[in-house]
């Protein structure tokens, strides 16, 4: 290769229309799937004689710790599951442009992202629990059981491997490559902080309409914070253990208030 040719490989820019198609195919194998079967199931719920409030979800069901496969099976799906993280991660990589670093997903600043990201849970997972239990008050909120009660040995590590999955999965693709990607395409700041947050939104609305409106909140103050600090690392800690709480914590918090949680 010439050095007129690679110059012109590392100037090398996608054009608009390979943009959105790319972007398409990511969301139809990733977030934009999940989003638009959640919309489908709330919809769903809203059409059964059961009210919403009288209604259930589970984000981990159980499995027999004496079926081996059971256990293999949801591990293999949550390994698989970050699939999409990888494939936007390749998309992301530029000749001499490390994608980690580029989107701050990297362990350069972990004792500043750790502090930050506690700092997130704070602000975030505390309301969000207190809206939570607000739209499970006022019955817009499905009841959300957030891992099996039954719990056995194995259950802790995979409930830890898919918050770890969630974390990725949503921070990455959302914020990571969703604003690089929209920027290229000539959107505001604005526009993409507020279009990626009702898809978060859109992504969780199986939960109901509390769980739309907490995870838009969600949504804007995270794509605030990465556009100021350009970093994903901070929000994918704070995702990981708002999550890490809620999946362990749940048998928990269903033993102490049984009306809100069991």
């Amino acid at each position: 290769m010439t050095v007129t040719q690679t110059a012109k490989t590392l100037s090398w820019h996608p054009s608009r229309a390979r943009l959105w198609w790319e972007v398409a195919i990511v969301l139809a194998l990733s977030v934009g799937r999940s989003a638009l079967y959640s919309v489908l199931s709330l919809v769903q719920a809203l059409t059964r004689d059961v009210a919403l409030g009288d209604q259930s979800t589970s984000l981990n069901p159980g499995a027999s710790a004496a079926q081996f496969w059971d256990v293999l099976n949801q591990f293999l799906g949550i390994a698989f599951g970050l699939a999409p993280v990888a494939l936007v991660i390749w998309l992301l990589w530029e000749p001499g442009v490390s994608a980690f670093r580029r989107i701050g997903l990297d362990f350069r600043m972990f004792g500043r992202d750790l502090g930050a990201g506690i700092l997130l849970v704070v602000a975030i997972g505390v309301p969000g629990l207190a809206l939570y239990a607000a739209g499970r008050a006022l019955g817009i909120t499905v009841q959300v059981d957030a891992s099996p009660l039954d719990a056995s040995w194995w259950t802790i590590p995979l409930l830890v491997f898919a918050a770890l999955r969630a974390g990725l999965t949503e921070e990455v693709i959302f914020i990571g490559y969703l604003f690089d990607r929209l920027r290229r395409l000539g959107w505001g700041v604005w526009t993409i902080i507020l279009a990626t947050a009702a898809l978060r939104g859109a992504y969780h609305a199986y939960q109901g309409f509390g769980a739309i409106v907490g995870n838009i909140a969600m949504g804007v103050v995270f794509g605030w914070v990465y556009h100021r600090w350009g970093r994903v690392m901070p929000l994918v800690v704070a995702h990981v253990v708002i999550d890490i709480v809620a999946f362990i914590g749940y048998p928990l918090a269903a033993a102490w208030w049984p009306a809100v949680f069991a």
